[in-house]
């Protein structure tokens, strides 16, 4: 059996398909982790969704953020971008269940000393405080009240983690960690708009992985969400976001040995970081 980290699919059913293929993925004994972000802006978010549906537990999702865009557009909470690729799956006739299925997935996985989430942590989390936390934004998404939490979920404030933080505040930093963070102050403040290269990030700004003594650097946290870094593999994280979307390679890393497995772009779009 071999574990597979996938990132940043976006709609590209067909290089998803061609990844696979490559490394001769079998869900009959292979599983496949997915750093989210499955859907849009990207030609075929309806075939992905489907196919990895039909993975059942051979595949493991964490939701990204346009994960829980779409979410919010179905539910009536949010409006659909002029970027957005999302009409053909919000007009299928199974897009209640492949939603309801959505809204199942998780925020963060943790599994031995590998931790997969989206975008990333903040620095003064731990794996097992994430963990708890990451439980209580799912817990949200499941229940009865989802949309209301999913009309409170957009806004950059509060930026700063605080124990003390309660209801949608307290979700939305969360969710905001764990599915649109890049870089942030040493203290956890977090910036939303950045999303360049590492070498232009703001005075006083660090990738949150570069944060010292974060406090879950004994883990190899597995990521997505920001083309701009690409590829990075260290001893405690692996950035697998490779911009597929914009005409780069879909990438996957075998865990195991950390080989890595490519496929090129098919039909790039107009890149828009």
């Amino acid at each position: 059996m071999a574990i597979y980290a996938v990132g940043d699919i976006q709609g590209c059913y067909v290089e998803l398909q061609q990844l696979l293929e490559k490394i001769h993925f079998d869900p009959a004994q292979d599983k496949v982790w997915l750093v989210g972000d499955l859907v849009n802006r990207g030609p075929d978010s309806l075939a992905v969704l489907r196919f990895v549906k039909s993975l059942g537990d051979s595949a493991m999702t964490v939701l990204g953020n346009h994960d829980l865009h779409l979410l919010a557009v179905a539910a009536g909470v949010a409006q659909l971008h002029r970027s957005d690729t999302l009409d053909e799956l919000l007009q299928a006739p199974d897009c209640d269940e492949l939603l309801t299925w959505l809204r199942q997935q998780r925020l963060m996985y943790a599994e031995g000393d590998h931790v997969m989430v989206h975008a990333g942590l903040l620095p003064q989390w731990n794996v097992q405080q994430a963990a708890q936390l990451a439980r209580e934004v799912e817990t949200a998404l499941r229940g009865d009240k989802h949309v209301e939490f999913l009309a409170h979920m957009y806004g950059n404030t509060p930026n700063v983690w605080d124990d003390k933080l309660t209801g949608y505040e307290r979700l939305r930093v969360i969710t905001n960690a764990f599915t649109r963070m890049r870089i942030c102050k040493v203290q956890g403040e977090m910036e939303f708009k950045f999303k360049g290269e590492v070498e232009k990030i703001p005075a006083d700004y660090l990738p949150w992985f570069d944060v010292p003594q974060r406090a879950s650097q004994d883990a190899t946290v597995i990521f997505g969400h920001w083309s701009a870094l690409g590829l990075r593999v260290t001893p405690n994280i692996i950035a697998l976001d490779t911009g597929c979307l914009w005409g780069g390679p879909l990438t996957a890393i075998r865990l195991d040995n950390r080989e890595i497995i490519q496929v090129q772009c098919a039909t790039p779009v107009a890149k828009n970081w």
